[in-house]
């Protein structure tokens, strides 16, 4: 069956469809006399060189030459068949759509619309579970789960959050008492593949994603309870022919004002963080959908903003993200600041704990990425040393690759140099020939094409941990005075985590340590330092001395990033919020200063008690 829309239909919609509305949705534009002006979609750009011309209803770049009228607009940023973009602007002009005689149906069919079917039955459905949510008994327990994550009630009927219910079959039984056809459900992605009477979601918290339009057009599933192990804990739609999850953004639909008045966006981990900035007040944030963050994602925003923050987890897949997107970010001429939280994982534990204005606090205090980026080789590498200064410097320089001025690759190699004490001549020289630099540095494998592994910064906190491994009965007095926060050095951290795992397991073994354990260069210098007794004479009172160390260290890091938002407030414009956060921080650096001092006091003593 094949549909040709009428010529009077497209003619209707070039007539009434206000070009400059439209491509103001994705671009922002500003007026010069008859034609209006902004940075082109289609590339990179810092110099406006994209026109729309309202007299004549066409758009054009100067720079990459694309051009066309708003149909072709709307089917390039859409993604869309060109009778697919006809009828989304019939729709929004409200103009009837018509077919041409020589369209091959009957006047009984329908034109195949399937795109706009399954957003309906995806709003359907959406409605639905929001009722099995906030009306239902059987949603009771994951309304609780979400108000108790101190999410409202008006935000979850702003997000229209909803519970899929634990029966997997009902969802294919009403559906098809609404006459929907198994046929048309199967190609839904609201059902298993495998077992088609079976629904995707059941007995989740759902997250309807909505395309920015509003209509919902995905899901995501968080999962409550029931065995984890056998449970991801979030499930996501697929791709579908009304969704794309590398073209589409979480909460963009709410947070496309806010993101053209402030001229930024907020990236973060998924949903339940970026619901968190938009019920504190920051609601220019977004999230990708259960991937990576794309380039076609960015370029969803880059024609509104200056500057994209990053909001990504601090374990070790959220910080390899962060810079993912720094570099992604910069490739597009954007800036990037990271924003860095304290004292909570998440958004979401900001806003319960401390409120909405720490929250506006944490965001306004983002670091630039260069010097998130240097602050994280500092603490991953050993500076004082001329191998450690070289990986650092390598690992940098894709950050330089990424910046489109060349002011800006040039300050930030000064600024290299400056953090390495080295000269700005060899910087730049190792720039210049990074792959021969990577070839000497390389160390010899015993597999000959095995990667290089990472060095394993082997410092204060590290032997501390090793000498709990010496003797794992004081690993118990380790982590009773110790949290992994509490580290510095990631790789002390990392294996006093894999301690804890084992001791919650009931088998501190070494060969338990070691398979669960995935960092061959700890398992290395764990092998090592058991292998050479290192630590077979530590005394009880050496490795209370070494804890008690890593926790005066641990205050003294709190305090300084206390001192650090104290001084950022002093800096803003007097507030009642402002003044009563930094009343509660001078609070908590008084409690640290206290600590600190007591723990002083006892190492003084000798008692280590």
């Amino acid at each position: 069956m094949a549909e040709i829309i009428s010529q009077e239909t497209k003619d209707a919609v070039l007539a009434k469809s206000d070009i400059v509305s439209i491509v103001g949705e994705y671009v922002k534009l500003e007026q010069r006399g008859n034609q209006w002006w902004g940075c082109c979609p289609f590339h990179n750009e810092k110099t406006p060189s994209f026109s729309v011309t309202p007299e004549k209803n066409i758009y054009y770049c100067f720079g990459c030459h694309e051009g066309g009228d708003i149909i072709k607009f709307v089917m390039e940023m859409e993604k869309i068949r060109f009778p697919e973009a006809v009828k989304f602007l019939a729709k929004r002009s409200g103009i009837e759509v018509k077919y041409d005689s020589r369209s091959t149906f009957s006047p009984q069919e329908k034109p195949d619309n399937a795109k706009e079917q399954y957003i309906d039955l995806y709003n359907r459905v959406a409605d639905m579970f929001h009722y099995g949510l906030v009306k239902t008994d059987a949603g009771k327990f994951a309304l609780n789960y979400i108000t108790q994550r101190g999410i409202t009630l008006e935000t979850i009927e702003k997000f229209k959050l909803g519970y899929s219910p634990a029966d997997r079959t009902w969802l294919k039984r009403f559906l098809r008492g609404k006459n929907y056809s198994d046929e048309f459900l199967a190609k839904s992605g609201l059902f298993s593949k495998k077992y088609p009477d079976i629904a995707f979601f059941s007995d989740r918290l759902m997250f309807p994603i909505f395309d920015r339009r509003g209509q919902a057009v995905a899901f995501g599933g968080r999962f409550l309870r029931g065995d984890a192990e056998k449970s991801p804990k979030y499930l996501n739609s697929g791709d579908l022919i009304q969704y794309q999850k590398g073209y589409t953004l979480y909460a963009f639909n709410f947070a496309k004002q806010s993101i053209r008045q402030e001229r930024k966006v907020i990236f973060c981990e998924g949903y339940m963080d970026c619901i968190a900035y938009h019920q504190c007040g920051i609601t220019y944030a977004v999230a990708p959908l259960g991937t990576a963050l794309t380039v076609d994602q960015i370029k969803i925003v880059k024609g509104f903003v200056d500057t994209i923050l990053l909001s990504f987890d601090s374990d070790g897949a959220g910080q390899a993200a962060t810079v993912r997107a720094i570099l992604m970010c910069r490739e597009q001429g954007l800036t990037v600041k990271v924003i860095t939280l304290h004292n909570a994982k998440d958004p979401a534990e900001i806003m319960i704990k401390f409120g909405a204005d720490t929250l506006t606090t944490e965001v306004n205090c983002a670091k630039l990425d260069s010097d998130y980026l240097l602050e994280s080789l500092s603490r991953k590498y050993q500076i004082d040393t001329p191998e450690g200064k070289t990986k650092f410097a390598l690992e940098f320089f894709p950050y330089i690759d990424a910046l489109q001025a060349d002011i800006q690759r040039e300050s930030s190699l000064e600024l290299l140099g400056r953090t390495l004490n080295v000269p700005i001549e060899a910087i730049k020289r190792d720039y210049s020939h990074r792959d021969d630099v990577k070839k000497r540095i390389l160390v010899k494998k015993t597999e000959e094409n095995s990667p290089a592994q990472e060095t394993v910064l082997v410092n204060a906190e590290f032997r501390a941990v090793l000498a709990v491994i010496s003797d794992t009965n004081q690993f118990e007095l380790m982590q009773n005075r110790l949290s992994e926060d509490d580290f510095e050095n990631p790789f002390a951290r990392q294996l006093f985590l894999v301690l804890k795992k084992c001791y919650e397991a009931g088998d501190l073994s070494f060969s338990a340590l070691l398979s669960h354990c995935e960092h061959d260069g700890i398992k290395r210098e764990v092998t090592e330092s058991v292998s050479r007794g290192e630590f077979s004479n530590c005394s009880r009172q050496s490795v209370i001395e070494s804890i008690e160390q890593i926790e005066k260290n641990s205050l003294k890091r709190k305090r300084k990033g206390i001192l650090d938002r104290i001084t950022y407030l002093q800096s803003q414009p007097p507030s009642v919020a402002n003044q009563e956060l930094m009343t509660r921080l001078f609070e908590e650096k008084k409690a640290i200063d206290e600590k600190i001092t007591k723990k002083g006091l006892e190492y003084g003593s000798g008692t280590g008690s």
